[in-house]
């Protein structure tokens, strides 16, 4: 299928869009970033807002909501996008239609993520204090809207090729990674951060079962290097091997 070229800024229905912040991210780089919100928990981010959008008035009572909407571009993925794309869940060989996928290519590269939001710092400007999020290191958010559980969660609703979260992958660490992390103040975020990352087994997804392959993934600032191991069952787990600081 021939890749889709955006439309022209000439277009008369066109319109621009102005981000109202940027994103700060335990996630500097795209390999490894949880395919879905909440998947881990331990992600901390820092959404902070541009002018004029960084008066305090304009947050006034968001502390009242434990979660938020926040919709923002996919702005590490180019611009071209295919109307057919190969969902990991699904192996990463059977395509869907685009907008039968969540995927990052798609034609306005708009995302949207469901984050905690665990505080609000206005003392200079304004910034949001997020969990469990999804976004790399530097996202434009567009906007931000309230989490209203009673009207937006919907249990029965059916989820396609996608109707359980992802199986967990048992995640060690090797004693070198576990002394790295021993010497650090945020030991212990940091150890659930790596875990809960890893459980998802970043690989690509025809990349299955045990590999003599380091791989490395980068969060906050250092670089995780593990590797996929199988028991006497065949079973796969991945292990820690380094943390090193980058």
């Amino acid at each position: 299928m021939r890749p889709m070229n955006p439309p022209s800024a000439s277009n008369a229905d066109a319109f621009a869009l102005t981000p109202i912040g940027r994103i700060e991210s335990d996630y500097p780089d795209k390999f490894g970033i949880p395919r879905q919100p909440g998947l881990a928990p331990a992600a901390r981010a820092r959404l902070v807002l541009l002018p004029p959008y960084d008066d305090p008035l304009s947050v006034r009572g968001l502390e009242a909501f434990s979660h938020l909407w926040l919709t923002f571009v996919f702005h590490h993925s180019p611009e071209r996008w295919s109307p057919l794309v190969r969902p990991p869940r699904l192996g990463g060989n059977a395509k869907v239609g685009v907008f039968a996928s969540r995927s990052t290519h798609r034609p306005n590269r708009l995302g949207l993520s469901l984050v905690e939001l665990k505080g609000i710092d206005t003392d200079n400007g304004v910034a949001l204090e997020l969990s469990g999020h999804d976004l790399l290191d530097g996202t434009p958010i567009l906007d931000i809207k309230p989490y209203l559980p009673w009207a937006e969660a919907q249990p029965d609703a059916r989820a396609g090729f996608a109707p359980a979260a992802p199986p967990q992958c048992p995640v060690a660490f090797c004693a070198a990674a576990e002394e790295t992390l021993s010497q650090r103040e945020d030991a212990a975020s940091l150890r659930a951060l790596i875990g809960q990352v890893l459980a998802q087994d970043p690989r690509p997804a025809y990349r299955k079962g045990a590999e003599s392959r380091i791989y490395g993934v980068r969060l906050r600032d250092v670089d995780v290097r593990f590797r996929a191991l199988a028991n006497a069952a065949g079973e796969t787990r991945l292990e820690v091997v380094e943390i090193v600081a980058v």
